[in-house]
């Protein structure tokens, strides 16, 4: 029941912990446990908070992951592949989330620091897995981004990819064109594709750098400066792989776009294949957005944990919704917009309680596949192209000023 208020809180727009006992409370959400026979009946059920709070509080960590990877496993059993693919591709990457201020969280995620000062809110770093496909999201890796214990997102992914479908590939951008990923997803059987920087590529290519065009097997093996971050790679490690080079139009501009992978497919469907990796962008977006995991609003590191894994968890299932209504109306899952979806299941879940038949629910269910072919995302010749500016606040309060750190 804690589980499921939880889910629903992130779920819903408003998503207090008022909100979540009074939808208890209601009609729809009679789903508690009844009374045994001879058990003396108690009254009703408060409308207060402070019992679920606690209940929040209590609950191992160790439940909310087995949930979570429950949910995953049982939505993700059947995957959809991509063409030419014969396994699913999951796409890494990594956010930063904010969190509540007080003594506790700032511990342990410290605030960002600068010249300037030492800023308000505590800052927990977040590694992700996507399906390229599905969208699914496993259960994520965190740790805090700043401070003495702070951790990188390479780190968090050695973690993250251990815990991968088996023979799934990995994808990641240029912080994930490193030797520690490509030889951690490659001992544990997940060929990978990742962007790397010209630099690397050309050490790579002998200290020159690779023209367009370049296609050829070639044998990483660590540098010093990888043995010494990466203690449990063994000196004698390498990864057998491809160094591919392309020329491309990004935003206008032509560029050279460095690769290597050690799939064994043709370079242009390599090219494409790398295509997809923006969607982990649009994925980190409805994360933040419209699930509100751009800031946790709790009180202690354990609550902000589990908020955050079952935050993802309620991801999972308006994904798995959306990929169910992309199966009946033949569409491809990620032509639906993430917003929208939520809003049509929001809209159409009190119906779905409240059937009284088989029958009714049928009627219920095709009016909304119905609405969801109203949700997918509009189709656009040309990319909208809006500038990296913010506009300003109006702030009729002057900005607090940060502390600056002590000298000695």
């Amino acid at each position: 029941m804690v589980i499921w208020l939880i889910i629903f809180q992130r779920l819903h727009p408003k998503g207090t912990l008022a909100v979540a006992v009074r939808e208890m409370l209601t009609e729809p959400g009679q789903v508690l446990p009844r009374q045994a026979k001879g058990q003396k009946r108690r009254g009703r059920l408060s409308a207060n908070t402070s019992a679920y709070s606690q209940a929040r509080s209590r609950m191992p960590l160790e439940v909310v992951e087995e949930v979570s990877d429950l949910i995953f496993e049982s939505l993700a059993q059947q995957p959809k592949l991509l063409p030419g693919l014969d396994r699913p591709m999951f796409l890494l990457d990594g956010s930063s989330l904010l969190l509540s201020h007080n003594k506790a969280l700032v511990a342990a995620y410290p605030p960002a620091s600068n010249q300037n000062g030492v800023s308000h809110w505590p800052v927990m770093r977040v590694a992700v897995a996507h399906d390229v496909v599905s969208a699914l999201a496993t259960r994520p890796a965190w740790g805090p981004m700043y401070g003495k214990q702070a951790t990188s997102e390479q780190g968090l992914t050695k973690t993250l990819i251990a815990r991968l479908p088996a023979r799934c590939g990995v994808m990641g951008d240029r912080n994930y064109g490193v030797f520690s990923m490509a030889y951690h997803a490659s001992s544990q059987d997940h060929p990978c594709l990742f962007r790397l920087t010209e630099v690397r590529a050309g050490k790579l290519n002998h200290g020159a750098t690779p023209n367009a065009k370049t296609d050829r097997r070639i044998r990483w093996v660590p540098s010093r400066d990888d043995l010494r971050n990466n203690p449990e790679i063994p000196a004698d490690a390498f990864v057998e792989g491809r160094l591919l080079v392309f020329k491309v139009v990004i935003d206008g501009k032509r560029q050279k776009l460095y690769l290597f992978t050690t799939l064994d497919l043709p370079a242009e469907e390599i090219l494409n294949l790398y295509g997809y990796r923006w969607n982990i962008e649009t994925d980190l977006r409805s994360l933040k957005r419209e699930v509100r995991l751009h800031m946790l609003d709790v009180q202690s590191p354990a609550m902000a944990e589990k908020e955050l894994v079952l935050g993802v968890a309620a991801y999972n299932l308006t994904r798995a919704a959306i990929n169910d209504a992309a199966t009946a109306l033949k569409l491809d899952p990620r032509e639906f917009s993430f917003s929208l979806a939520q809003d049509t299941i929001n809209a159409f879940l009190p119906l779905l309680a409240n059937a009284r038949s088989e029958r009714e629910r049928k009627a219920i269910m095709k009016e909304m596949l119905r609405v969801f072919s109203y949700s997918k995302l509009p189709h656009r010749r040309k990319r909208r192209s809006a500038p990296r500016i913010v506009w300003p606040h109006p702030s009729p309060f002057p900005k607090w000023k940060v502390s600056k750190p002590r000298r000695g």
